[in-house]
């Protein structure tokens, strides 16, 4: 039995048969025989951005049974040409994660616990308080008189995740607002 086994080693597969450089099927187990790639069992493939910086590197999601089994490069993409950073490769995990939150949390002033808010609620929350913001600190002049239409109780600092579409929406918005202090990680 032990002699066996040391015959199946690849090594020795590799050094006694056909395959002296070890890329084919000296190197092959049956385990490996049997391996499907999850990207040849998938019902569709969807077209997608990477979410982890302003790149905007083209991604494929592969869905079977509509959960994500794989998110790979897009050889198409103009951008990438199918490449993906480490963090782009392991997008995949950032959608199928079961600790992923999923819902709105929320914590009262002063309070000690969550709760999960549902969406459009979180929104008027948010809405609300952007509107009594700006029209608490707006300012018309300045303190030499000086025509500026800002506000200084709002600012945006934006995170990496987001496409340089979406930056540019956000930036778009703020300035309309008023807000002066606009930043992104993105940029730097």
């Amino acid at each position: 039995m032990a002699r066996r086994v040391f015959l199946d080693w690849p090594v020795v597969r590799q050094l006694t048969g056909a395959d002296p450089l070890g890329r084919g099927p000296a190197v092959r187990s049956a385990r490996t025989e049997e391996l499907t790639a999850r990207t040849t069992t998938a019902d569709r493939v969807a077209r997608s951005v990477c979410p982890y910086c302003a790149v905007g590197c083209g991604q494929r999601v592969y869905v079977k049974d509509e959960r994500v089994v794989q998110i790979e490069g897009d050889p198409d993409s103009p951008i990438s040409r199918g490449r993906l950073c480490p963090k782009g490769s392991a997008s995949k995990s950032l959608v199928t994660n079961p600790a992923r939150l999923s819902t709105v949390r929320y914590r009262r002033a002063y309070g000690t616990e969550w709760e999960d808010l549902p969406l459009d609620v979180a929104m008027e929350m948010i809405a609300d308080r952007v509107v009594r913001a700006r029209e608490q600190t707006w300012q018309d002049l300045d303190e030499t008189g000086r025509w500026v239409r800002r506000t200084l109780g709002i600012a945006s600092l934006g995170g990496a995740t987001l496409d340089n579409e979406e930056n540019y929406l956000i930036k778009k918005l703020f300035t309309a607002l008023g807000a002066l202090q606009i930043e992104n990680q993105a940029r730097i």
